[in-house]
């Protein structure tokens, strides 16, 4: 590692971006992301990266001179959160359908309305089946090192699928913290240079992007794409051993703590499992058997490697950051996703889902207490009285 830095998040993921030196990076601000666009504009202005910054009128035509930069050949990077994500919906469908390996910093942010703008994950949440790998951080070390493995996932000959680092709006995206940045060429080594196997300027060797796709032909791409995703579990994991074996941080799908012979655990993605570690600890003190497990990767869903390392529990609490409006309970997606792993992987498991702190409402320690404290309850008495709490609500 070369040094230790006071970061907040978007700083350390615009550091990313500078070591990485994208050849094209189109971006609009939008609060929170806003910070990373404008510290890696900063960088272009002073010209540290050979990049070419590309200032759009908004998020769709980002993402559309996005789709462009990376269909023509270059290495792609762009930002966003909440609404501005929400304007790229149609062309965040295609830059993954067409395989274009651009990688997207998101930092989690609530949809309106009402307008606000502090952090739950309804954004990315809401993309979640748009077909972009999804990597969730839970502080600024592991958004700067994700933002970083990202390119390398997005550009392997196996996947070339675009990708999505999250981290949560203002908590760490505002937040400043002690953040290890490595040697830049030590970085520009590990992502190495992109080489994109078809491009459309590659006069010799014509190809189309982008056609008008029937039934004749449609569902076969569509099962392509699925075979593609397929493929990004073991991609991810290979990437993150080679990380670990560059830099001293190796990099899993998920990270359990005191997990192995805990009773009961909370599932949980990005900040909120760092407050919860704090609670496992406390609790472990009390010689109660709780654990946490914190999903990396949501997209492609790890369904039977996260039932493998929960199955032994006697009971789960799944924290949801969005809700799925309309769905079993108006549970959140994450618990949607763990329910149903269950049902086709798993023993059957007791099963609870606690939605929290939407439009960045706060989440205390105390309050992650309490529901360990349900789930000895449940694991005590094999009840779950109620599947859905929303916790924190008045």
């Amino acid at each position: 590692m070369s040094e230790f830095r006071a970061l907040d998040g978007c700083a350390a993921v615009a550091e990313a971006m500078r070591q990485i030196n994208p050849d094209v990076v189109a971006a609009y601000p939008i609060t929170p992301q806003t910070a990373i666009v404008m510290t890696f504009a900063n960088f272009v202005a002073d010209g540290l990266v050979d990049t070419e910054f590309i200032a759009v009128d908004s998020e769709h035509s980002a993402m559309s001179a996005c789709v462009g930069a990376s269909a023509a050949g270059a290495r792609v990077m762009t930002a966003t959160a909440a609404n501005g994500l929400a304007l790229m919906w149609e062309i965040v469908y295609i830059a993954a359908s067409t395989r274009l390996p651009i990688v997207m910093p998101v930092v989690n942010r609530a949809l309106s309305a009402p307008i606000n703008i502090h952090c739950d994950h309804s954004d990315s949440m809401g993309a979640r089946d748009a077909g972009w790998v999804q990597l969730y951080s839970e502080n600024a070390q592991e958004a700067y090192e994700n933002t970083i493995q990202a390119v390398r996932i997005a550009e392997h000959p196996d996947l070339l699928l675009p990708v999505m680092v999250c981290q949560d709006g203002f908590i760490t995206g505002h937040s400043v913290e002690r953040v290890g940045v490595y040697e830049d060429q030590k970085v520009r080594d590990f992502v190495g240079q992109y080489k994109s196997a078809k491009p459309l300027l590659d006069l010799d060797n014509p190809v189309t992007y982008g056609p008008l796709d029937l039934y004749d032909y449609y569902f076969e791409h569509k099962r392509q794409q699925v075979e593609a995703m397929s493929q990004a579990k073991d991609v991810i994991l290979e990437i993150g051993r080679e990380f670990g074996e560059t830099f001293g941080r190796t990099y899993d799908i998920f990270e359990p703590y005191k997990l192995e012979d805990a009773e009961v655990g909370i599932v949980v993605l990005s900040s909120t499992a760092g407050t919860a570690k704090v609670v496992v600890d406390r609790l472990r003190e009390e010689g109660l058997k709780v654990g946490l497990l914190k999903p990396r990767v949501f997209r492609p869903f790890p369904g039977p490697e996260l039932v493998g390392a929960l199955k032994h529990l006697s009971a789960i609490a799944v924290m949801d950051r969005s809700v799925s409006f309309g769905s079993m309970s108006d549970a959140g997606p994450l618990f949607l996703e763990l329910a149903a792993a269950f049902q086709i992987y798993g023993p059957r498991m007791r099963l609870a889902d606690y939605v929290f702190g939407l439009g960045g409402r706060d989440i205390a320690p105390a309050q992650i207490e309490s529901v360990y404290r349900d789930l000895l309850g449940i694991a005590e008495t094999g009840q779950v009285k109620q599947v859905v709490t929303y916790l924190g609500v008045r």
